[in-house]
């Protein structure tokens, strides 16, 4: 750590705001200084999106879901993300 960070008392967020945009971290912090750190809890966003597919693929895809007992969505989502994976 090179010097130790002052914050001041925030009378609002837009102080806040000015304040984190106008320091400099590398002037306190090495790099030496950080650990990793996880958030297993945390979800990635989502979005809902509208794709077209031919009715007898979507009927296979449920199909198949159900024969793994899984939701058709979750399992388009698995081949999306293995086709663009692998």
């Amino acid at each position: 750590m090179k010097k130790q960070l002052k914050l001041p008392k925030f009378n609002n967020e837009d102080e806040e705001r000015e304040f984190w945009a106008s320091v400099d971290l590398s002037e306190y912090y090495d790099s030496s200084d950080m650990e990793k750190i996880s958030f297993p809890n945390l979800k990635p966003t989502s979005r809902s999106i509208s794709i077209r597919i031919p009715e007898f693929l979507l009927n296979r895809v449920k199909e198949k879901a159900n024969e793994i007992n899984v939701p058709y969505q979750s399992l388009i989502k698995e081949y999306i993300k293995k086709g663009i994976l692998s």
